[in-house]
């Protein structure tokens, strides 16, 4: 079911489901987007800041847009990204980790240029197993509006 403008609430949030990250999958991410050796080379890694392989931030971004997708947040209607604002990398994710994405809606608010379309904008914090918080960011996405009134 497609949702409108007017059918959501500011604080409404939604959490997904947990995803455990493995060493082969942050492997597979960074060696297509950011390939560094802290996300590619689990020996130079060990050998570096954080003694082990780490995703890419860029990784964990992506995977909170999929699992928030996945949650049904905005249902059926489609969501343009109009950008991203604070994103934050707070905590390196290490193989095994468990994440799960909370997202909160901030703000609702009608397009002043396009009426028939709303901004709503989302506080994003991915955490991990221990209830740490791995990453935050700020988002706004433009859905269609019921009315123009």
């Amino acid at each position: 079911m497609p949702r409108f403008l007017e059918d959501f609430e500011i604080g409404e949030t939604w959490v997904s489901k947990s995803v455990e990250m493995t060493e082969a999958d942050i492997i597979a991410y960074a060696l297509q987007n950011d390939p560094q050796p802290m996300h590619t080379d689990p020996v130079a890694a060990a050998a570096g800041r954080f003694g082990t392989v780490i995703a890419s931030g860029w990784q964990i971004a992506a995977l909170s847009m999929r699992l928030f997708i996945e949650s049904g947040g905005y249902g059926d209607t489609p969501v343009v990204g109009l950008g991203i604002d604070e994103l934050r990398w707070r905590k390196p994710v290490r193989p095994g980790d468990v994440l799960t994405v909370t997202r909160e809606v901030i703000s609702a608010e009608r397009s002043k240029s396009r009426p028939e379309f709303g901004v709503i904008g989302t506080k994003v914090t991915v955490s991990n197993q221990k209830d740490e918080t791995v990453m935050t960011l700020v988002s706004k996405g433009q859905v269609p509006a019921r009315s123009t009134e």
